[in-house]
């Protein structure tokens, strides 16, 4: 009797494209595996990017349904991290933006000019929902510069290889962005 064996393509042996493109196709597994492949780093995105772990975990489960539901609309010319990059961040702000029409907290006028826009993002939510609505005006470009850099604390390398950008762009859509969020951002107080 002769053995027959069959090598099947598992799902660890396949790269993001190939098991975006499977799950678009249909394989019931495909979009699992990427999941699981990417999701301590989504986490901590939506961590960095929420207030608290209950808002990132509502916003990640949000954006991973999207993600699942909006699979055929990946372009190949960008990474499936930073596809998945985006749809996080962007459910972070939905859901931030959300809550500042539910809730209306009136800012204190104390100012304290040394502090940097990553400190305060991170450590005072008024202040987080005020810089994620300024965020939604600048153009995405800018706005994904400015949160990789700034927000989540990557490096212009990372920032470059997670956009999939030259380092050069990056530094100047920082710059555009953030010199935009300045203007927007002139004259807000923060809590202390």
């Amino acid at each position: 009797m002769t053995r027959v064996t069959t090598t099947a393509v598992t799902c660890t042996d396949r790269s993001d494209v190939e098991l975006l493109d499977a799950h678009v196709a249909g394989d019931p597994d495909a979009f699992a595996a990427l999941v699981r492949r990417h999701y301590d780093y989504l986490w901590r995105l939506a961590l960095r990017t929420s207030f608290n772990r209950d808002d990132a975990a509502e916003a990640l489960q949000e954006a991973l349904l999207s993600a699942y539901r909006r699979a055929h609309t990946f372009r190949h010319a960008c990474p499936v991290r930073g596809w998945l990059y985006r749809i996080v961040v962007n459910a972070c702000l939905d859901k931030m933006r959300a809550q500042r029409l539910r809730t209306h907290s009136e800012l204190t006028p104390l100012l304290h000019e040394q502090v940097s826009l990553r400190d305060h993002f991170h450590q005072d939510p008024a202040y987080a929902i005020i810089v994620a609505e300024a965020l939604t005006e600048l153009p995405t470009d800018q706005r994904d510069a400015v949160v990789v850099v700034d927000m989540l604390r990557c490096s212009v390398a990372e920032a470059s290889h997670l956009l999939n950008i030259p380092p050069g762009t990056v530094k100047s859509r920082c710059a555009r962005g953030r010199a935009k969020l300045a203007v927007l951002l002139a004259g807000i107080s923060l809590t202390r």
